[in-house]
């Protein structure tokens, strides 16, 4: 009984510092691949709270000079799940 306890308790303790990064693409357009890349990104806490930023595809791409959009990706990192939140939308064109 002990053993399933230390092996639960350590389990746990994995979860409690776990963290998971994805990346996807989000859009595409038949514009051409430009050499320019906007980023804008946005940080939250506890899933709903807006820390700082704002990662919209208008702000990347007025971040990174952009006036014709080839295609946008999006990574999110989190740990524990909705405890704290990254999102960082990318915009490549010209």
């Amino acid at each position: 009984m002990k053993k399933i306890f230390g092996l639960l308790a350590i389990a746990t303790a994995v979860f409690a510092v776990s963290s998971c990064t994805s990346v996807a693409p989000v859009a595409a357009t038949s514009n051409p691949v430009g050499s320019k890349c906007g980023v804008a990104t946005e940080t939250k806490i506890l899933g709903i709270y807006p820390f700082e930023g704002d990662h919209g595809i208008n702000k990347a791409a007025k971040e990174g000079g952009i006036r014709k959009i080839s295609h946008v990706d999006v990574e999110t990192y989190s740990i524990l799940g909705l405890l704290y939140t990254k999102t960082t939308t990318k915009v490549y064109g010209e």
